[in-house]
C-alpha cells in the first residue's frame, strides 16, 4: 500500500491523478490541454512533445509534499495512435491518432492484400480499421518518405510516456492489441500484416519487446524526475491504453462486468478469461491490461453528437440536458446519425452527421437535442447486442466518461440496454486505472481482482435501474435507428 500516481495522456488533455490507497482518497487531481491537428481529409495528428508538456504542467500544479510521497507511477494512453521515431527517439513525424480516417486507403489495400476481413478476423481476431495503428504506418510509407526512411522505432502514445519517464521501449499485450498487427489469441506479433505493410524493414528491431501487464516498464530516470519534482527511481507499471486502465479504474477486470465510457469516443467493453472473437467485426478482440481479454467495441464520435448541437444551439450543459428532457422519447421521429469523424463501429470511415425524419411538426430545438443524445447510445447499444450476441451474460454496467455526470444519460443508457447503471465514485476511471495498476505493480502475487474489489466503490445515488415502459419505446427508435445506419452504408464506406 502507499501513494500511487496515475497518468492519462488522452486525445483533448493529461491528466494526473495521485492516489493514497491507504486512505482510499485521492489527493490531487491535476489536467492540462492538448492541441490538435485537424484537417478534412479526416486527419486527426499529435505531436508527442505536446502530450509531455502537459504531464508537466500537471505535476507543478500539485503540491510538493504530495508528489515527494508518490511509491508507483501507471501510464494511460490513447490508443492505436502511431507514434514514428527516430533512433535516437525523436518524432520523425507527428503522432497520428486513434480518430484519424485519413488512412481508409491503406487499410482498404492491406485488407484486399491479405484475403480480407474475414480471414484477418480469422488469424489474428480483428480487422484492419483506420482508427488502428497498421494502417497508419503504411501511409507514412506511401506519404511522408523522407520521414520514413528514418523511422527506427513504432510505439503506441502510452509506450511513448513510458519511453520519456524510464528511457525503455517497452509495449504490453493490451494496448498492443489495438495495432491490427498482432494475434491477439498467442499474444505475438503477425508476420504476414507486418510484411504486407513493408516486407523489407526488420520489424524485431522496430518494434518493441512484448511484456505481461504485471511487469514493470522500467523506473523513472534522473531527467524526468527532475522535471516533475518526483524522486528518481519511482517504479513504473506497464500502463496501457486508455480503455484498458478505465477496465482497471472500474473493476471491469472479472469476467461479466460490462463498462460503457461516454466521451468524445465511446466505448463498451467487459473483463473475459478467454479471447473473445466476433465474427461480425463489432468487437474489437483485445487483450486486457491485467493478463486477460477485453473485446471491446469503439465508436469514434459519442458525445461528439450532443456538444456540435450544444454549441450550434448555444447552450449551457445543464441547458442543453433541460431541453432535452422535454422532448419525448424517439424525438417525434427525428433520428440522428451521429457518424460526424466518420466511424469506426459501423465502419464508416467516410460516414457523416446526419438528421432524418424531419417534417414540420417536429422540427424542434428540443427532439433535435434529444436526438443528437440517444443517437450515441444507440451507437453503443450496437455493440452491447453483441456482447448479449457472443453469451455475455452481464448484470449492470459501469458509466464513465463526460456523459455519466447527466442524470439524463444515465437513465437513457439504463432504459436503451435494460440494465441497471452504476457509477463509480472516482470518476477519472483511466488515470485512476493507472495508479491501481502501479499499485498491483508494487504487491506481486496480489489478485488484480482483490485490489479493485477494495478500492472501486460505487455512488449510490447515481444508480439507476431501467423503467420498463421507457425500455418499450426506446426499442422501437433504435430499431428505426439502425435500419437508417444500414441505409447509409453505401456512401459511407
Amino acid at each position: 500500500m502507499g501513494v500511487f500516481a496515475g497518468i492519462d495522456t488522452g486525445t483533448q488533455s493529461s491528466k494526473v491523478l495521485v492516489y493514497d490507497s491507504d486512505e482510499k482518497k485521492v489527493l490531487a487531481l491535476a489536467s492540462a490541454p492538448h492541441e490538435l491537428i485537424a484537417r478534412d481529409d479526416g486527419t486527426r495528428e499529435q505531436k508527442p512533445v505536446w502530450w509531455t508538456d502537459a504531464i508537466e504542467k500537471c505535476f507543478a500544479a500539485i503540491e510538493p509534499a504530495v508528489k515527494e510521497r508518490i511509491e508507483g507511477i501507471g501510464v494511460s494512453g490513447q490508443q492505436h495512435g502511431l507514434v514514428p521515431l527516430d533512433k535516437d527517439g525523436e518524432a520523425v513525424y507527428p503522432a497520428k491518432l486513434w480518430c484519424d480516417t485519413s488512412t481508409a486507403a491503406q487499410c482498404a489495400a492491406l485488407t484486399e492484400r491479405l484475403g480480407g476481413s474475414a480471414r484477418l478476423i480469422a488469424s489474428m481476431g480483428n480487422e484492419i480499421k483506420p482508427g488502428y495503428t497498421a494502417g497508419k504506418i503504411l501511409w507514412l510509407k506511401e506519404n511522408e518518405p523522407e520521414a520514413y526512411s528514418r523511422l527506427a522505432h513504432v510505439l503506441l502514445p502510452h509506450d511513448y510516456i513510458n519511453l520519456w519517464l524510464t528511457g525503455n521501449y517497452f509495449m504490453e499485450y493490451g494496448d498492443a492489441s489495438g495495432t491490427a498487427f498482432f494475434d491477439t489469441a498467442s499474444r505475438g506479433w503477425d508476420r504476414d500484416v507486418l510484411a504486407a505493410i513493408d516486407s523489407e524493414l526488420d520489424w524485431d528491431d522496430v518494434l518493441p519487446k512484448l511484456s505481461s501487464s504485471d511487469s514493470l516498464a522500467g523506473r523513472v530516470k534522473e531527467e524526468t524526475a527532475r522535471k516533475l519534482g518526483i524522486r528518481a527511481g519511482i517504479p513504473v507499471s506497464a500502463g496501457g491504453g486508455d480503455n484498458m486502465m478505465a477496465a482497471i479504474g472500474t473493476g471491469t477486470v472479472r469476467d461479466g462486468v460490462l463498462t460503457m465510457s461516454l466521451g468524445t469516443s465511446g466505448t463498451i467493453f467487459g473483463a473475459s478469461a478467454r479471447p473473445v472473437i466476433d465474427k461480425k467485426g463489432r468487437l474489437a478482440a483485445f487483450c486486457s491490461s491485467v493478463n486477460d481479454w477485453l473485446p471491446l467495441l469503439c465508436t469514434m464520435n459519442c458525445t461528439v453528437s450532443s456538444e456540435l448541437t450544444r454549441s450550434l444551439l448555444k447552450l449551457g450543459v445543464k441547458e442543453f440536458d433541460s431541453l432535452a428532457e422535454k422532448a419525448p422519447i424517439g424525438c417525434g421521429g427525428v433520428t440522428m446519425l451521429p457518424f460526424f469523424n466518420g466511424e469506426r463501429t459501423p465502419n464508416y470511415p467516410n460516414g457523416k452527421g446526419t438528421i432524418f425524419g424531419l417534417t414540420p411538426v417536429n422540427m424542434s430545438e428540443e427532439n433535435i437535442a434529444r436526438s443528437a443524445m440517444e443517437a450515441s447510445i444507440y451507437s453503443l447499444r450496437y455493440g452491447f447486442d453483441a456482447f448479449r450476441e457472443l453469451g455475455f451474460d452481464a448484470k449492470e454496467i459501469r458509466l464513465i466518461g463526460g456523459g455519466a455526470k447527466s442524470s439524463l444519460w444515465r437513465q437513457m443508457v439504463s432504459d436503451v440496454c435494460g440494465l441497471p447503471v452504476v457509477v463509480p465514485e472516482i470518476t477519472e476511471a483511466a488515470a485512476f486505472g493507472g495508479a491501481l495498476q502501479a499499485l498491483w505493480a508494487s504487491e506481486p502475487g496480489r489478485e488484480i481482482g482483490e485490489i479493485a474489489e477494495e478500492h472501486v466503490l460505487i455512488s449510490p445515488e447515481k444508480t439507476c435501474r431501467p423503467i420498463e415502459e421507457n425500455s418499450a419505446l426506446y426499442e422501437a427508435a433504435y430499431g428505426r435507428w439502425l435500419e437508417l445506419a444500414e441505409f447509409v452504408e453505401p456512401i459511407s464506406v
